[in-house]
């Protein structure tokens, strides 16, 4: 697993382009839809290695831009493929500490998922579960949950996670001290052990 450690580096942006760094053509053009050119240092030091394929973990500050660091692998990933989501078979997983947390990932994300034809969903509590049901049965490529929700979700089978072919863990440090580990490394259980992970 690579390790990234960019809280040491400035928050200015890096003088490479998405390009440069292997971003796809159509994500980099959906990026510069979005007002977002030029990449941050996190995303720099992170993007060559997610874009291959490979484990990564990295550790930055809050406006670092590590949330587009793992999304934009996590899209580029997905766009590649020509497979469609299948009614209650999400093909990523995105797992965040709070509902706040994943709302705010979901929001950024579906722009630029809309532009590669891909499907979002945030899985939390507190809100009725019959609309995040009815969209797993429908299908979406991108689940962006909750433990405890999705937790409820896989239980009562109206998710699986074995065609989950690239998982995020965002914030593990605030979901450890959530008491969050142990359903999250439950739910990494139902995923494929070949896919991709990024912490």
């Amino acid at each position: 697993m690579a390790v990234t450690r960019p809280h040491d580096t400035s928050l200015t942006p890096v003088t490479s382009s998405f390009a440069e760094l292997g971003v796809p053509s159509a994500l980099a053009r959906a990026l510069k839809e979005q007002g977002i050119e030029t990449p941050f240092p996190i995303q720099a030091a992170t993007l060559p290695s997610s874009l291959a394929g490979r484990d990564v973990l990295g550790r930055g500050r809050t406006g670092s831009g590590k949330t587009y660091a793992f999304v934009l692998p996590v899209l580029a990933r997905l766009a590649r493929s020509t497979a469609r989501p299948q009614p209650g078979r999400p093909r990523a997983l995105i797992l965040a500490p709070t509902r706040e947390l994943a709302s705010q990932i979901e929001a950024t994300m579906a722009p630029l998922a809309k532009a590669l034809s891909l499907r979002t969903l945030a899985v939390f509590g507190g809100i009725g579960a019959g609309p995040q049901i009815s969209a797993l049965r429908a299908g979406v490529d991108i689940v962006v949950a909750c433990p405890g929700r999705l937790t409820d979700h896989l239980q009562s089978g109206h998710v699986r996670l074995d065609a989950v072919e690239i998982t995020v863990l965002d914030e593990a440090d605030h979901m450890a001290d959530l008491g969050f580990l142990p359903a999250v490394a439950r739910l990494l259980t139902k995923t494929p052990a070949t896919g991709q992970r990024l912490l």
